[in-house]
Formats: structure tokens, C-alpha cells, sequence
């Protein structure tokens, strides 16, 4: 299930329900299913990436990254499909159990769209390697994740916690900063196993090569740092919004490890970025909420 990835799917979520408490009376098993919804829907995304690269021979003994159940020989492919459906189910009981305790019914416009979008981040957490013409490997893996770990992590999770109510440009903000910071897990990921990739699949970080990946990666990470200060600033009233600021040694770390290591040495780099983001995406929303307490 790629557990150390985690992270990375709560850290949206929770910046999301955290700064809708900042400013609304939010609903404790609301914010539950939300964690619950978006941890399902990133087991879903790693499992099916794991079977769509074993079925297209891209996971081989030679892979860079961990070794996992499929391309481990600890699990069949049957047993595999057999899991994804397992959590195309929980993702369906806690988004329609998330709706409906957030709205109150599932039969009104506004909880059909967020059931319509869960949907579609069902099929995007399943097309990114499954399918006839998987789009990650088309090269556009980045934007699905910028738009589904990032804007729809986010600005979701705000969106139920608030019933419909309270969205504002502001958020696009945080929500783009966090989608920067997911696509440079992706990209070391890439990076990591361009070696395995090249065969039949096209990454942005194939395409650039890997020294221009690597300044990509640096241009995210700066331009996710750029939108959260601009965030804050616009929100100034306290220097608590500014809690995150304590997790920049982090993100330096783990630049500096990008540019100094190649292949398998790059994995460690891809926890540590999940672990940061997560830890600055707490931070922050702690920082608004414990400003509006005092």
C-alpha cells in the first residue's frame, strides 16, 4: 500500500479541514471521513500504479525504488485486483458517508457535484498506469496530481467542511502550493527510476533529462514556498500563520540531497519531502486555528 505516502494525501486534507475550522464550526466525523476518503483514495492510486507497472513489465527486478507485494512475488495479480476493488468500495462508502454527513443528504445539486468529483478522483487514481492509455505514461502525471493532491485536496476538503459555503480565491494559494510540493514527490520518483522508465514509458523527468528535472524540482519547491508566503501575507493578522516557516530546513535537506545523490540514492529524498509537506501543511492550519483561539 506504500504507507510512507500517506502523508501526503492527509497533508491537503488537513490543511484544508484546518483552516475551514480557522474560520467555521466544523464537524468532527466530517473531518474524520474526509481523512478517511482521502487515505482510500491514495492506497487506491498506489496499488493500481504498482499493477499497471508490473503488466507493462515497467517494474522489474532492476527498479530503483522499494520492492513491493506485486513485483515482490509476495501477492498474484488476481489477488491484487481483487484489492483495488476492495478500495474502489471504501472510497465509495466514505465519500457518499462523507456527503451526507456534511450536507445531510446525497440528493441535492451540491452533493451530487462533490459525488461526481469523488468519482473522478476514483478514475484518476486508477488511470495513472491502468488502462488502455494510461496517462502517466503520457508525461501528464504531474498535472493529475497537481490538480487531485493539490487544488482538490485542499479546496475539497474546506468546501465540505464549510457545507458548500465560504470558498474564496485566497485558497487557491495554499491549495497550488501543496499540489507543487506533490508533484516533486512525483518528480523524484521519476527522477529515481529513469533508468527502468525509459523503456516504455514518458515521464516529465525523461523528457527534461536529469539535470533540468532537477532544477523542475527546485522550481517547485520554490514556487510552493512563494504561494504559501504570499498566503500569509495576504492573511497577515498574526505571526502564528507563519508556524510553517520552522519546516525550511526540511525542504533545503531535501534539495540539497536531490542534487548530490542519482538512482537509488534519490529514494530517501521522496519520504522526506511527503514527511516535510505534511508536517508544513500542520503547521500552517494549526497556526490559523490557535490564532483565532487566542
Amino acid at each position: 500500500m506504500r504507507l510512507r505516502t500517506l502523508p501526503l494525501s492527509a497533508g491537503g486534507g488537513l490543511l484544508g479541514i484546518l483552516l475551514a475550522v480557522a474560520n467555521w464550526k466544523v464537524d468532527l466525523w466530517t473531518a474524520v471521513l474526509i481523512v478517511l476518503t482521502t487515505a482510500s483514495l491514495q492506497i487506491l492510486s498506489n496499488l493500481s500504479n504498482e499493477l499497471g507497472d508490473v503488466l507493462r513489465g515497467t517494474d522489474t527486478a532492476d527498479r530503483q525504488g522499494p520492492q513491493y507485494g506485486l513485483n515482490g512475488g509476495e501477492m498474484t495479480v488476481a489477488e491484487m485486483k481483487r484489492l483495488i476493488g476492495c478500495f474502489v468500495v471504501l472510497c465509495m462508502v466514505f465519500g457518499a458517508l462523507m456527503t451526507w454527513r456534511a450536507f445531510g443528504t446525497l440528493w441535492d445539486l451540491t452533493p451530487i457535484l462533490v459525488l461526481m468529483l469523488g468519482a473522478a478522483a476514483i478514475m484518476g487514481a486508477m488511470k495513472y498506469t491502468l488502462g488502455s492509455n494510461p496517462y502517466g505514461y503520457r508525461a501528464k502525471g504531474d498535472f493529475y496530481v497537481f490538480l487531485f493532491f493539490g487544488l482538490v485536496a485542499v479546496l475539497g476538503a474546506y468546501f465540505v467542511c464549510t457545507q458548500g459555503l465560504g470558498l474564496h480565491w485566497k485558497l487557491l494559494l495554499p491549495a497550488s502550493a501543496v499540489g507543487c510540493f506533490s508533484v516533486g514527490v512525483l518528480n523524484v520518483n521519476n527522477i529515481r527510476d529513469m533508468k527502468t522508465d525509459a523503456a516504455n514509458r514518458v515521464t516529465v523527468a525523461i523528457k527534461l533529462g536529469e539535470r533540468r528535472a532537477k532544477i523542475y524540482q527546485t522550481v517547485l519547491i520554490g514556487l510552493g514556498w512563494v504561494l504559501m508566503t504570499v498566503y500569509c501575507l495576504l492573511c497577515w493578522p498574526s505571526l502564528w500563520h507563519w508556524l510553517w516557516v520552522v519546516t525550511l530546513p526540511l525542504y533545503i535537506i531535501h534539495l540539497r540531497g536531490v542534487w548530490q545523490r542519482h538512482d537509488r540514492e534519490l529514494d530517501p529524498m521522496l519520504p522526506l519531502l511527503v514527511m516535510s509537506t505534511f508536517l508544513l501543511c500542520l503547521l500552517m492550519g494549526l497556526g490559523f486555528c490557535v490564532y483565532l483561539w487566542l
